[in-house]
């Protein structure tokens, strides 16, 4: 489990895509790959999630991950799809206890003292901070690390380019999620070129905070 969240660190940023059709999933792989980051969380929004997945996964070159899991039901299907790792928006025990007896890497969402007191009980390498800017920002991931000081996040939920680096200049951060490079209009126009583009520039902002490391 920990080699998953090396890799994450590695990369530090994790496009968050809402697939309204599988047959995108995979220009829009190799569209992230081109821009330097191979590495994509698929969300459970979308009746092409689990599909999109598979084809990411049998593609290969590629860390692919499901998010917005919300039942044990759904867990499955991302794993037996091919997900390397799974991404909750809220903490539920049942989901960690699941992904943690098959070896499954999982980052469930938190916003509170609660839920980061939930997740230490288990230890787990990284957590989610969701939504990001709607609960405070960076101000508020901050305030939460004092006490949580071994806690690791992954920031999402209103993270865009401008706001990108000051996330990853926070010592407890190791990646940002985001939709900014993936949004439903580049998808869906097949700007996949401009993805390669956006991804390209985010990566040349995560570079220097990495470098640092």
């Amino acid at each position: 489990m920990n080699e998953l969240f090396n890799q994450l660190h590695a990369h530090r940023l994790v496009p968050v895509a809402a697939l309204d059709s599988a047959a995108d999933a995979v220009p829009l792989a190799e569209a992230l790959a081109a821009g330097g980051l191979p590495v994509i969380e698929i969300t459970f929004r979308t009746a092409a999630a689990e599909e999109s997945i598979r084809a990411i996964a049998r593609h290969g070159k590629m860390l692919v991950g499901a998010g917005t899991i919300l039942n044990l039901e759904t867990a499955q299907r991302a794993i037996d799809a091919g997900a390397s790792f799974l991404v909750t928006p809220g903490f539920s025990h049942k989901i960690v206890e699941f992904c943690l007896n098959r070896k499954m890497p999982i980052i469930p969402g938190t916003s509170n003292g609660t839920d980061l007191q939930a997740a230490a009980e288990y230890d787990l390498p990284c957590v989610k901070f969701f939504p990001a800017e709607a609960m405070g920002g960076l101000k508020t991931l901050k305030a939460l690390a004092a006490p949580f000081s071994s806690a690791r996040f992954m920031p999402t939920g209103g993270i865009t380019i401008e706001n990108l680096r000051s996330y990853l200049d926070f010592s407890s951060v190791v990646a940002c999620g985001g939709s900014w490079m993936v949004t439903k209009e580049l998808i869906g126009g097949k700007q996949f070129a401009k993805i390669t583009e956006i991804t390209w520039q985010s990566v040349q902002i995560a570079q220097p905070s990495r470098a640092g490391r």
